[in-house]
């Protein structure tokens, strides 16, 4: 029991051990990263959005309208 105890005991202050060394440590992941790979997803994603933007604007959706006004024409 006693071993058992002392086993218990070990792994206690190896597991607070790392948690003060996790708390007391300065290291980041670097907010400059950060700031940069979301700076980067939003730019692309602007893009993406303002091509099919474009796309639907300008080819897909006129024809899109005529059709749909084609197809509820009931006076022909």
């Amino acid at each position: 029991m006693k071993e058992f105890v002392v086993k218990v005991r070990n792994q206690m202050i190896g597991k607070m051990l790392k948690v003060q060394s996790v708390l007391s440590s300065r290291e980041a992941e670097g907010f400059v990263d950060t700031a940069i790979k979301i700076l980067m997803a939003v730019v692309i994603g602007a893009l993406i959005l303002a091509g099919l933007y474009a796309l639907f604007g300008k080819t897909i959706l006129p024809t899109l309208t005529q059709r749909i006004k084609d197809m509820f024409n009931y006076a022909g």
